[in-house]
Protein backbone atom coordinates (compact mmCIF):
# COMPACT_ATOMS: atom_id res chain seq x y z
CA UNK A 1 0.00 0.00 0.00
CA UNK A 2 1.32 3.28 -1.33
CA UNK A 3 1.48 6.20 1.25
CA UNK A 4 -0.03 9.77 0.36
CA UNK A 5 1.27 12.92 1.70
CA UNK A 6 -0.40 16.39 1.28
CA UNK A 7 2.15 18.94 1.68
CA UNK A 8 1.18 22.63 2.93
CA UNK A 9 3.30 24.99 0.94
CA UNK A 10 2.51 27.50 3.93
CA UNK A 11 4.31 24.70 6.17
CA UNK A 12 6.64 23.16 4.58
CA UNK A 13 8.78 20.84 6.63
CA UNK A 14 12.26 21.28 8.01
CA UNK A 15 15.20 20.03 6.24
CA UNK A 16 17.25 16.93 8.50
CA UNK A 17 20.81 18.20 9.00
CA UNK A 18 21.76 15.81 6.37
CA UNK A 19 19.26 16.95 3.57
CA UNK A 20 20.28 20.53 4.35
CA UNK A 21 24.45 19.70 4.24
CA UNK A 22 23.69 17.56 1.44
CA UNK A 23 21.97 20.91 -0.47
CA UNK A 24 24.31 23.72 0.45
CA UNK A 25 27.33 20.74 -1.37
CA UNK A 26 25.83 21.30 -4.69
CA UNK A 27 26.46 24.48 -6.66
CA UNK A 28 23.27 26.11 -8.34
CA UNK A 29 23.49 26.10 -11.60
CA UNK A 30 22.60 29.44 -13.56
CA UNK A 31 23.15 28.28 -17.20
CA UNK A 32 20.10 28.61 -17.88
CA UNK A 33 19.74 32.63 -17.05
CA UNK A 34 21.00 35.03 -19.47
CA UNK A 35 23.54 37.60 -17.78
CA UNK A 36 22.42 40.84 -17.08
CA UNK A 37 24.64 43.87 -18.40
CA UNK A 38 24.26 47.52 -17.37
CA UNK A 39 21.28 48.50 -19.41
CA UNK A 40 19.39 45.86 -17.45
CA UNK A 41 20.04 48.26 -14.17
CA UNK A 42 19.94 51.54 -15.70
CA UNK A 43 16.20 50.44 -17.08
CA UNK A 44 15.07 49.10 -13.54
CA UNK A 45 12.77 50.85 -11.81
CA UNK A 46 10.87 48.81 -8.36
CA UNK A 47 7.42 48.62 -9.42
CA UNK A 48 5.89 46.40 -6.94
CA UNK A 49 4.46 47.21 -4.40
CA UNK A 50 2.13 50.61 -5.89
CA UNK A 51 2.16 53.32 -4.19
CA UNK A 52 -0.71 53.05 -1.30
CA UNK A 53 -2.84 56.06 -0.85
CA UNK A 54 -5.18 57.07 1.65
CA UNK A 55 -8.92 57.81 1.48
CA UNK A 56 -12.44 57.55 3.08
CA UNK A 57 -14.54 54.68 2.08
CA UNK A 58 -17.96 53.88 3.28
CA UNK A 59 -19.43 50.41 4.19
CA UNK A 60 -22.00 48.46 4.94
CA UNK A 61 -22.02 47.79 8.28
CA UNK A 62 -22.18 44.01 7.11
CA UNK A 63 -19.58 44.00 4.58
CA UNK A 64 -17.05 45.71 7.55
CA UNK A 65 -18.03 43.07 10.25
CA UNK A 66 -17.68 40.29 7.87
CA UNK A 67 -13.90 41.71 6.56
CA UNK A 68 -12.94 42.23 10.22
CA UNK A 69 -14.12 38.86 11.51
CA UNK A 70 -10.87 37.24 10.67
CA UNK A 71 -8.86 39.37 12.90
CA UNK A 72 -5.93 42.31 11.73
CA UNK A 73 -5.64 43.26 8.11
CA UNK A 74 -8.89 44.06 7.29
CA UNK A 75 -7.68 46.88 4.78
CA UNK A 76 -5.18 44.23 2.97
CA UNK A 77 -7.97 42.16 2.51
CA UNK A 78 -10.46 45.35 0.88
CA UNK A 79 -7.11 45.95 -1.25
CA UNK A 80 -7.05 42.25 -2.39
CA UNK A 81 -10.43 41.74 -2.99
CA UNK A 82 -10.31 45.01 -4.83
CA UNK A 83 -7.51 44.15 -6.84
CA UNK A 84 -8.36 40.54 -7.63
CA UNK A 85 -11.72 42.24 -9.54
CA UNK A 86 -9.82 45.01 -11.33
CA UNK A 87 -7.61 42.57 -12.58
CA UNK A 88 -10.54 40.16 -13.81
CA UNK A 89 -12.08 42.98 -15.36
CA UNK A 90 -11.60 43.32 -18.75
CA UNK A 91 -9.22 46.21 -20.10
CA UNK A 92 -11.64 49.51 -20.09
CA UNK A 93 -10.96 51.74 -22.76
CA UNK A 94 -9.82 54.79 -22.61
CA UNK A 95 -11.92 57.75 -22.73
CA UNK A 96 -11.73 60.50 -26.07
CA UNK A 97 -10.13 63.74 -24.86
CA UNK A 98 -12.21 65.32 -27.38
CA UNK A 99 -15.21 67.61 -26.64
CA UNK A 100 -18.10 65.70 -25.86
CA UNK A 101 -20.29 65.70 -29.38
CA UNK A 102 -23.94 67.94 -29.03
CA UNK A 103 -26.83 66.83 -29.39
CA UNK A 104 -27.96 68.38 -32.72
CA UNK A 105 -31.76 68.90 -33.68
CA UNK A 106 -32.62 69.35 -37.54
CA UNK A 107 -35.31 71.89 -37.91
CA UNK A 108 -38.19 70.30 -39.89
CA UNK A 109 -38.27 72.41 -43.27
Amino acid sequence: MTKRYQLDPKKPRQLTPAEARRLDSLPIDYSDIPPLDDGFFTKAVEAWPPAKQQLTIRLDADVLNWLKANGRGYQTRINRILRAAMESAPPRRSRSTSAPKKNTRHAAD
